[in-house]
């Protein structure tokens, strides 16, 4: 039996999917300089472009807000081109550039990735439980109207220090 309390032992493993989320999104800016949301949104734009600003933010379940300052970012290194298309001028679409597309092709996957194959290995009753858990967690936190993109990003990154261990990118 372990010496922690329950509640100790349920904080010790959301700390532990914290820093798996913050470690993969250092090692994200690392190799390629993007965050997690920033290659999720190259990835939905290249799915579905041309894309308009409303769909994408939709598409990856971030407020509108947050999607116009990803796609600033990414604009500013060339990698998704912004216009103004048909009738309605207020409409803004996106699509990759010939960069944006480049870099695609030689991201790693995004942590989801092993995650999702992970849970689809589970039965179906395990995968709904495990939903239900997490919805709770979350209601609990409060966190119910923050913005919730299916990307696991533990928010603004700084490339890690010489000591930190990335290795977890070969797993």
């Amino acid at each position: 039996m372990s010496p922690l309390s329950i509640e100790d032992q349920v904080l010790v493993a959301l700390r532990r999917i914290t820093r798996a989320i913050d470690l993969h999104s250092r090692g994200l800016m690392q190799e390629i300089g993007l965050t997690a949301p920033q290659l999720a949104s190259l990835q939905t734009i290249a799915r579905m472009q041309p894309i308009t600003v409303g769909a994408l933010a939709k598409s990856i379940h971030l407020s509108q807000a947050t999607i116009t300052g990803i796609l600033s970012r990414l604009e500013a290194r060339n990698l998704v081109s912004r216009s103004r298309r048909g009738t309605d001028k207020r409409t803004v679409v996106v699509e990759l550039t010939e960069e944006g597309q480049a870099m695609l092709k030689n991201a790693p996957s995004l942590l989801q990735d092993r995650f999702r194959r992970e849970l689809l290995r589970l039965q179906e009753w395990e995968q709904t439980q495990m939903l239900s858990t997490l919805q709770r967690i979350a209601s609990m936190m409060d966190a119910e109207d923050l913005d919730a993109s299916p990307v696991l990003s533990a928010g603004e990154v700084t490339p890690p220090s010489e000591e930190e261990n990335t290795d977890y990118l070969n797993k």
